[in-house]
């Protein structure tokens, strides 16, 4: 027997290790929305349409047993994040709800809960409370896929070939600060993108996790000091000026709200636990962070050398 499924911005930093996953498992055919047919993955098959606009959504499940929504707008003007991560997520989900689809799972983020800290927190125990306009539609996103029945996966930091975010950010950051920083002792929730792909398309096609919100990270939280001392020595850092502690970081940064972005996230707790997906998805959580980024370092070396 065949599954049919569909999967949003499947040529993405995410979508793509999902839509790779689920092509290795047996029975399962891929499809992926586009904007423009034609232009993903030869093997997979494209179905026109595009989420800011959701009139182009109506019948693109049509034959779907499970929907797997992995695009969202990252960043831009609060008009367009809601335009598709809201309105566009809610036309999608109305589709597939008619179209009698199976199973519908939304990559969204642990940024909906705001800023921590969360210090070993469980699904269902911190509130809802994001402060930027990309986690405020995430979070509407997630809504009308909880209220559809859905499974809603949140990692936090994923990292790995592709990330233009997370490793970079801090990158920037410690350049801004011309230092690493001392005296933080937070720790965060991580995942490669890799592993990450492949607990998605596990959850999507397995029958053992039910609806809800669930964490989808390593079970062992990164410290800070061991984040920040593998991207400098195996990326690049801020030379050999002396070490920061926070306050004196936060005065340097505050005339660049990315590093304030990334330095207020950095020192603040951000551990999300749900040992209990991977048992659940028969999965392993990958092999943690040392061994990820050392394969991933290579490829974040030649992308900041291009000077990003």
């Amino acid at each position: 027997m065949t599954t049919d499924l569909l999967i949003t911005g499947a040529t993405g930093f995410i979508g793509s290790r999902v839509a790779a996953a689920a092509r290795e498992r047996p029975g399962v055919r891929v499809r992926s929305l586009s904007r423009r047919p034609g232009g993903g993955p030869t093997d997979a098959r494209t179905v026109p349409g595009d989420l800011a606009d959701p009139r182009t959504l109506r019948g693109v499940c049509a034959g779907v047993d499970v929907l797997v929504h992995c695009a969202s707008r990252v960043g831009g003007d609060p008009e367009s994040a809601a335009a598709v991560n809201d309105l566009g997520t809610e036309a999608l989900v109305e589709d597939a709800v008619r179209a009698g689809v199976g199973r519908i799972v939304y990559v969204s983020t642990a940024a909906v809960h705001g800023r921590g800290p969360f210090h070993g927190v469980r699904p269902g125990q911190a509130p809802i409370a994001p402060v930027s306009a990309t986690s405020r539609t995430r979070a509407a996103a997630e809504r009308h896929v909880l209220d559809a029945g859905g499974l809603v996966l949140r990692p936090h930091l994923v990292h790995g070939e592709g990330d233009r975010w997370v490793v970079p950010g801090l990158v920037s950051l410690l350049r801004t600060l011309s230092a690493t920083i001392t005296g933080c002792t937070a720790v965060h929730s991580m995942t490669d993108v890799g592993t990450l792909g492949r607990a998605v398309a596990a959850a999507a096609l397995s029958p053992h996790v039910g609806p809800g919100a669930r964490y989808v990270g390593h079970p062992d939280p990164v410290p800070v000091a061991d984040l920040l001392a593998a991207v400098r020595a195996q990326v690049g850092g801020p030379g050999d000026g002396a070490p920061v502690d926070v306050a004196t970081a936060r005065a340097r940064a505050a005339g660049s709200p990315r590093a304030l972005h990334h330095l207020d996230m950095l020192t603040v707790d951000h551990w999300f636990a749900d040992d209990g997906l991977w048992k659940e998805l028969d999965l392993a959580p990958g092999e943690g962070f040392a061994a990820a980024f050392a394969r991933a370092a290579p490829w974040y070396r030649s992308y900041l050398a291009d000077g990003r």
